[in-house]
């Protein structure tokens, strides 16, 4: 990747910025988990989900709150001491502004897109001209400023992935406030009660994991925005504790480190093996396989904890992460989030109208389909995500960033 040859660091840029490879790793993972479990029905049918791997995928719902969880950690990291200080209108508004620069054009193209799919699929698609009830003036606007999960029963439609970017921009929103308390915290509490803050922030998800006997999607009653609260905030203290647990540009003691790379492949293999056990308890299933156990939420401080022992390692998973095919789909992750579900739209569609909908054949396509999601989020992301980062980054007087220091946050 292409780095800033000359650009001056202070020692504890050096050694922070050691985790950003594996952590924009990481952000492929947490994309490709969620497009697999979406992709379970046509697996089903092209018998393909073979039980252990539903298992996996059962969960990829998690993967969302991965990124909630490394949303929280990547802006404490950058912004700590940008906005920590002291609070700033100048400043929170630049930060909007470069947030903006790096979610909004992709989620605005698809935005529209999806609504080309739908109108289209109504005229051609055999439904008689009908539209959900979510295709209306008042529901694309609440998409166009990011406000339509703020609610205590929201209506997804249209890309109704950016769901979660409409949390994300809640976060966004509440940062410049919540970097203050950090900051101080990072300066004057001691790491003991930096790890009791971290319980008590994960605490809310971890109950409402357990307690939660609504919808299946986990939105009503503002689940939603407990979610994104609450692992946000989780993700921004654990960046808190990995910073003192790495004192120096050295890094952290060997000890630490091999704790942490022991930890980066232990946490993972627990939270699927947690998931194995939810998955096969009968009590806690939906009527809908493909749905996640009713207490898969219980497990968000698993991946919290994995962000942070990443964070600490450099070696084995960590590594792995670290190369730079991973690092190149941590680029395109965002534009795979958002890109997936209308391309999976169209090949239900298209399936459906050719009348292949199981067997050999249908197997196949579902492999292409799936693979074909990587080349068209690179092209989202070469030819819309980037360029248009770019441009408004010019706009608001920031200097271009090199791509291999330009980390998404979402």
């Amino acid at each position: 990747m292409q780095e800033s040859a000359h650009r001056r660091q202070t020692p504890e840029g050096m050694r922070m910025n050691q985790f950003i490879r594996q952590l924009t790793g990481v952000r492929f993972i947490a994309a490709a988990w969620v497009v697999l479990y979406h992709f379970q029905a046509a697996l089903g049918k092209s018998g393909l989900l073979v039980p252990g791997l539903h298992d996996v995928l059962r969960v990829g719902r998690l993967g969302v709150d991965l990124f909630f969880c490394l949303s929280g950690f990547i802006l404490t990291h950058t912004y700590l001491n940008k906005l920590g200080p002291k609070f700033s209108i100048r400043g929170s508004l630049h930060f909007y502004g470069l947030r903006l620069a790096r979610v909004y054009p992709v989620h605005f193209v698809m935005l529209n897109i999806a609504g080309v799919v739908t109108l289209s699929y109504s005229i051609i698609g055999g439904k008689g001209g009908a539209l959900p009830g979510w295709f209306n003036v008042g529901d694309y606007f609440k998409q166009v400023f990011l406000v339509q999960e703020w609610a205590a029963h929201p209506t997804r439609g249209w890309n109704f992935t950016a769901w979660s970017l409409s949390m994300e921009w809640l976060a966004y929103l509440l940062f410049p406030v919540l970097v203050i308390v950090l900051f101080r915290l990072g300066k004057r509490a001691a790491t003991k009660w930096l790890v009791l803050l971290w319980i008590v922030a994960i605490s809310p998800v971890v109950l409402f994991g357990i307690l939660h006997r609504g919808d299946a999607y986990y939105i009503d009653n503002f689940g939603s925005t407990l979610r994104i609260l609450t692992e946000f905030t989780t993700g921004s203290i654990t960046y808190l504790i990995v910073r003192r647990l790495a004192p120096d540009e050295r890094g952290p003691k060997r000890r630490v480190e091999r704790l942490a790379t022991t930890l980066s492949v232990v946490l993972p293999v627990a939270v699927l093996g947690f998931s194995f056990v939810l998955n096969h308890v009968p009590t806690l299933q939906w009527s809908d396989p493909n749905f996640p156990p009713r207490m898969h939420l219980a497990l968000a401080p698993l991946l919290a904890m994995w962000i942070g022992a990443l964070a600490l390692s450099r070696h084995g998973l960590a590594k792995w992460l670290a190369s730079d095919r991973l690092v190149l789909g941590g680029f395109i992750s965002f534009s795979l989030y958002m890109t997936h579900i209308v391309l999976l739209q169209v090949f239900n569609v298209v399936t459906g109208k050719i009348h292949i909908t199981h067997g050999p054949i249908f197997a196949v396509l579902t492999v292409l389909a799936i693979a074909s999601s990587v080349p068209v989020a690179w092209l989202m992301w070469r030819f819309v995500e980037e360029p248009s980062r770019e441009r408004i980054r010019d706009l608001l007087g920031d200097p271009p960033k090199p791509l291999g220091d330009a980390v998404p946050s979402h």
